[in-house]
């Protein structure tokens, strides 16, 4: 398992598989609007697998916070562009709605 190496630094590289199944259950557990899915994020990504320190998560959630839109997918957006670039922010992104949207279309 990959980990942050000191509290200031990116994390060491992430398999892109191990990444893509994270997000995917991601989308699938969190529930609970933005404050919940962020701590979940934080729980996971932070304590947990400590893919990213905590100093890099809140200054990234304070960036999101400042933008326009929902700061949640946002977040999961530039920890997957973090740790994959281009691919890792583009898997994260569709990942974390796609359950949500699978719902919608079998209850619809």
């Amino acid at each position: 398992m990959a980990t942050v190496s000191d509290k200031n630094t990116l994390p060491d590289k992430i398999n892109l598989r191990e990444a893509w199944l994270f997000w995917f259950k991601l989308g699938w557990i969190s529930f609970g609007g933005p404050a919940g899915q962020i701590a979940i994020m934080h729980t996971e990504l932070v304590e947990r697998r400590h893919w990213i320190s905590e100093r890099r998560f809140l200054h990234a959630l304070n960036y999101c916070m400042v933008l326009p839109g929902p700061e949640a997918q946002q977040l999961a957006t530039y920890i997957g562009w973090l740790m994959h670039r281009t691919w890792g922010g583009i898997v994260a992104g569709v990942l974390f709605v796609l359950p949500s949207l699978i719902i919608l279309i079998v209850l619809s």
